[in-house]
């Protein structure tokens, strides 16, 4: 062999022992790769097995074994402000059912539901308020007490122009009494809780919160639907949930006590979160007058009025030779004989104009100032037109027995 193919022979012996050793290499990396993948696996499972108290194992039917579970329950008392407050006057909030009907032959049905608070007992009585509106027309009243007893009520009387009504109950099952507030300090924006029976008694207690939305709200009312507005109760207004059934229920402050009794709801459509109730300070001296004496005494004239606004100018200044700048007062419709009124010399068709020192503009204003302003036996002056010339007479009040 030459010298030369013996170079090319061990070039080529070379290179082949050197691809063998890298074909080596390669196949023992690769064996060691699978020894340690398998290693992995083996070691997962037996850490699987080892720990089957985390991880549901699956019998052959592929039914999971249940595992016993500790559901631990953490329960505390709820004591707020509200609750408090609620504590103190709910069970001495009831039920009201008017009974109307009945016959020897038949019993009294059911003509109505609301609500009353029971704010005094005294000797073997409680004494409950409640709205004019939720007893009108019963034959019998039916009060339920908070722990469902039923007793019936004697009506000691109302009044239509503050919307509230006194019943007497025997006192034995009564067990609570709400404290009044005062009704004058209460600002807007805070909090107050309505107490009643919403929507009849199944619904029996609710619960309802809300702020002071508006003081010294007026509301419109028309007594006789003769279209007229016949006097603007004063109310206070809360956006707490009133509906009917809540009527006579107790509106209360933070701290328990009743300022106000839950007496109507603006209940339209379009309109939420308005409710009204009298306030505890207006409705204190009704509530007393209406104990002592079964009716609230006012002051009497004895006259029936109409509204100047609703004569025509053609007879305001034909008929009655008002001068033009007379632009409102009341007219005097009609004088009983013998009134306070007749007396003082007031006649048919006058116009008033004054009371005392304030001016009359409506039948309401006139209203107002009487029962708010004067007591039976004051006396007060009164500015009248008579045939176009202005007058004045003094009238000594007595007592409306109506």
């Amino acid at each position: 062999m030459s010298e030369r193919n013996q170079d090319e022979y061990n070039h080529f012996y070379d290179d082949q022992k050197r691809k063998k050793r890298k074909g080596g290499y390669f196949f023992s990396s690769l064996i060691g790769a699978m020894i340690g993948a398998l290693s992995i696996i083996l070691f997962l499972q037996f850490s699987n097995n080892g720990s089957n108290s985390h991880v549901p194992i699956k019998d052959s039917n592929t039914r999971m074994e249940n595992q016993s579970q500790t559901i631990e329950q953490i329960s505390y008392e709820v004591d707020t402000s509200v609750t408090k407050a609620v504590e103190k006057v709910f069970d001495a909030v009831v039920g009201i059912t008017n009974l109307q009907g009945g016959s020897f032959w038949s019993q009294a049905q059911e003509a109505g539901t609301g609500s009353g608070v029971v704010y005094k007992k005294q000797g073997d009585y409680a004494y409950i308020v409640t709205n004019h509106h939720v007893i009108e027309g019963a034959n019998q009243i039916e009060v339920t007490l908070s722990d469902g007893t039923k007793v019936d009520a004697e009506l000691l009387g109302s009044d239509v122009w503050t919307d509230l009504a006194i019943l007497k109950v025997d006192g034995e099952a009564v067990k609570a009494v709400a404290p009044f507030g005062n009704s004058d300090i209460l600002k807007l924006g805070e909090p107050v809780i309505a107490i009643g029976n919403p929507l009849g008694l199944e619904f029996a207690g609710s619960i309802t919160q809300g702020v002071v939305s508006g003081l010294e709200r007026t509301v419109p009312m028309d007594f006789n639907n003769d279209g007229f507005v016949d006097w603007n109760a004063e109310v206070l207004q809360t956006d707490a949930a009133i509906n009917p059934g809540n009527s006579g229920g107790a509106l209360i402050n933070i701290a328990g006590q009743v300022v106000g009794i839950n007496s109507m709801k603006i209940a339209r459509q379009e309109v939420e979160g308005i409710g009204f109730a009298i306030p505890v300070n207006s409705a204190i001296p009704i509530i007393e007058d209406i104990e002592q004496f079964g009716r609230v005494k006012r002051p009497y004239i004895g006259i029936s009025l109409q509204e100047l606004s609703d004569i025509s100018i053609y007879h305001q200044q034909q008929t009655l030779h008002l001068p033009i700048n007379v632009k409102s007062g009341i007219l005097i419709a009609g004088v009983e004989q013998g009134s306070p009124a007749d007396k003082a010399g007031l006649k048919q068709y006058d116009v008033i104009v004054k009371l005392d020192e304030h001016e009359v503009h409506s039948i309401i204003e006139f209203r107002k100032y009487l029962y708010k302003e004067t007591q039976i036996g004051d006396s007060i002056r009164v500015g009248y037109y008579r045939n176009g010339k202005y007058g004045e007479t003094t009238i000594t009040l007595t007592e409306n027995k109506d």
